[in-house]
């Protein structure tokens, strides 16, 4: 019954056709992984329509995204909500509308004598940018499971992006690396000895069991959520609607994800659906879960997120 309400629902509120050519296009950049995978219904209606008045495009790293939000050349954007924060607390004018992904980082390698937090004493570990949230919240998890950082690891940042990151650890250039999803499904599929040592989400869980790891947000122009809100609304309920119905239907979603280049195949999608942790849920209603996952990256360096903890207008009301 699910399937058929969601069906439904995606053919009268995710596609927005026209009947003639619309006057504007509201641009909304995504990014290359669980933030599109969620979307791809979405995506893939839109694509059925000859004058939608809604176009998505999906980039490879964050900092593609930021610079298109610097030039407010984007209605809506995703990005690491850690990056949305340092835009906010420097005056652009977006706003934390959701969470769409909740953690999906994992310890990956070849070293299977890691079975344990103490094993990596000694180790040379493999994160693909420093300061960025995969590297600082791995090194929370290390200094909370008494490991310090700095002494008892070696952080190698050598390879720069996510892909050059999983290539390596795929090659076996990288015995240990922290990788996400759907980078994770990529590397098992190319390297069957690759093995996941920890699942850093049920790690940080453990730690912080009230505190959801809110890594990707949502965030819309303020003046266009000000002149467009029930746009705004439409686009919100499809994202969730489209995103619910990935999770309920794995292998249409995969095609679709492979179909439109998210990821190489849809085998790779289909093992990577699961691990992604997508489920769409409104700033608004988790302002205080958000606020502390920020508060824990503050604790470790302001910086990460622009000097403080953004105030209330951070969250569209």
């Amino acid at each position: 019954m699910l399937k058929h309400i969601i069906l439904f629902l995606i053919s009268t509120l995710v596609i927005s056709c026209q009947q003639e050519t619309p006057d504007e296009i509201i641009q909304i950049a995504t990014l290359k992984g669980p933030s599109a995978m969620g979307m791809i219904k979405m995506i893939d209606s839109l694509s059925q329509c000859k004058n939608a008045d809604i176009n998505i495009t999906i980039y490879n790293e964050p900092i593609q995204v930021r610079k298109l939000m610097l030039n407010k050349e984007v209605s809506l954007a995703i990005l690491p909500t850690t990056m949305g924060a340092i835009l906010y607390n420097k005056g652009v004018s977006y706003q934390l509308v959701a969470i769409p992904v909740w953690g999906t980082l994992y310890l990956f390698g070849t070293d299977t004598s890691i079975t344990q937090w103490s094993d990596l004493k000694g180790k040379r570990i493999y994160l693909m940018a420093k300061g960025m949230t995969p590297d600082v919240l791995f090194r929370h998890l290390l200094i909370q499971n008494g490991i310090d950082p700095e002494k008892d690891v070696m952080l190698d940042y050598s390879f720069p992006t996510h892909i050059d990151l999983a290539n390596a650890v795929a090659a076996g250039q990288a015995p240990l690396g922290v990788i996400s999803e759907p980078m994770v499904s990529m590397v098992m599929q190319k390297n069957k000895t690759v093995k996941s040592l920890f699942d850093l989400n049920s790690e940080w869980d453990i730690k912080h069991p009230e505190i959801p790891i809110a890594q990707t947000a949502l965030l819309v122009n303020s003046n266009f959520a000000k002149e467009n809100p029930e746009k705004l609304n439409a686009i919100i309920k499809s994202y969730r609607i489209s995103s619910d119905w990935v999770n309920a239907n794995t292998e249409q979603a995969a095609q679709l994800i492979a179909k439109y280049g998210i990821l190489p195949d849809s085998l790779t999608a289909l093992l990577a659906i699961p691990r992604s942790n997508m489920k769409l849920i409104e700033g608004k209603c988790i302002k205080n879960q958000i606020d502390n996952y920020l508060k824990i990256f503050y604790d470790l360096n302001p910086d990460i997120i622009g000097g403080k903890i953004p105030d209330d207008n951070f969250y569209l009301k």
